[in-house]
């Protein structure tokens, strides 16, 4: 039997640590999982949600480290985390995605000479100006195990120096979430409390502080925003990061000017997954959302110059705008006119709800 540590650090983590819990749960007889949560980007209510949402366990262990800078959080992460592998003598510690708290735990296993597996590994969006950016680099060169959603992530750890033998392709992880999850999304009720549930709407996310903590930036997409919201509502769950730049760069009037842009609390998993699954058009400056919107066929227009996942780009649904006013307004209409790109024929290979059982499986041949 394995005994695996599973750290989840920020919301979309949860998403991913979802299905391998379950599948750890279904496979008692050969893994004993425990859930260690770092508390990185921690809000109570939202946790809960997350947790109920996505039928995951209370934490195991939560360090409750809380916000700090990218040095200090992840030196607070690894000095919490440090006397749990002690204590636990785990056989792997499984980090997901690209937040600190999965470089901050991978260094600590393997100076502790715990094996590290890398769920979400060789995504590149080749801008080191990107936090996340540095954290899949150097996760990824030092981690046992390597699990990418696509064959373009495999080539990005090839080209980087990593033997095949470390290279695992399994899928997209949030797919299993998502493939499990949206028919009971579809049953909320978010659709009629927000008055939508006949009608036409985007969606909007944003909280990339390239985006939120530039006035010029954030301004700038504001007055594409303003342009779509003419044609169909806007739907804008507002992030906390958000919501303090929207009061910091004192922008609240500029959004008070856009009638048909709404915001709203964020939202839970179900809710958020109700909501955007049934919208005409995504913009975003997330990475999870690019591959969601591609697996559902809906138009998405990432809010940035680069994307990791570049296989959102070439199966036709994911369009780079940045936050050129022009560039996102001619691609908003395009797409709602259904002129964007080829439309969606199939979706990626393995993107198909088995990843976290291929994960577990590579985990058990690779062995203790």
């Amino acid at each position: 039997m394995l005994k695996v540590l599973t750290i989840v650090g920020a919301r979309p983590n949860f998403i991913k640590v979802a299905p391998l819990m379950e599948a750890m749960k279904r496979r008692e007889q050969e893994f004993a999982p425990l859930l260690v949560h770092t508390g990185q980007h921690y809000d109570k209510m939202m946790s809960d949600a997350f947790l109920r949402d996505l039928d995951l366990p209370q934490p195991d262990v939560s360090l409750e480290v809380g916000s700090a800078s990218h040095a200090a959080q992840t030196a607070a992460i690894m000095q919490k985390f440090e006397p749990v592998v002690l204590r636990e003598k785990p056989d792997w510690v499984v980090v997901v995605g690209d937040v600190n708290s999965t470089l901050a735990c991978a260094l600590v296993a393997v100076k502790l000479g715990v094996k590290v597996a890398h769920v979400e590994a060789g995504l590149r969006s080749r801008d080191r100006s990107m936090p996340e950016e540095i954290n899949r680099v150097l996760t990824d060169q030092i981690a046992d195990l390597l699990f990418t959603p696509s064959a373009d992530a495999d080539e990005n750890l090839r080209a980087e120096g990593i033997p095949n033998a470390r290279i695992r392709l399994v899928g997209n992880i949030m797919i299993d979430s998502l493939v499990k999850y949206l028919p009971r999304a579809r049953d909320t009720e978010i659709r009629e409390r927000l008055g939508v549930s006949d009608a036409d709407y985007a969606v909007l996310t944003l909280h990339r502080p390239s985006n939120v903590d530039d006035r010029l930036a954030f301004s700038r997409i504001l007055h594409a925003l303003k342009k779509i919201a003419d044609c169909l509502p806007v739907i804008f769950p507002v992030h906390p990061r958000t919501h303090k730049a929207i009061v910091d760069l004192e922008l609240a009037s500029r959004l008070e000017e856009i009638s048909s842009l709404r915001l709203i609390s964020p939202l839970g998993y179900l809710d958020f997954l109700g909501l955007f699954s049934q919208a005409k058009l995504v913009l975003t400056d997330s990475g999870g959302l690019q591959e969601e919107t591609t697996f559902l066929g809906i138009p998405c227009l990432t809010l940035r110059e680069n994307t990791e996942r570049p296989i959102t780009v070439d199966f036709g649904t994911n369009v780079i705008v940045g936050t050129n006013p022009r560039r996102i307004t001619e691609a908003a209409f395009k797409a709602l006119d259904g002129a964007s790109t080829a439309p969606q024929i199939t979706t990626p290979p393995l993107w198909e709800g088995h990843t976290a059982d291929r994960i577990l499986s590579s985990l058990l041949e690779y062995g203790a």
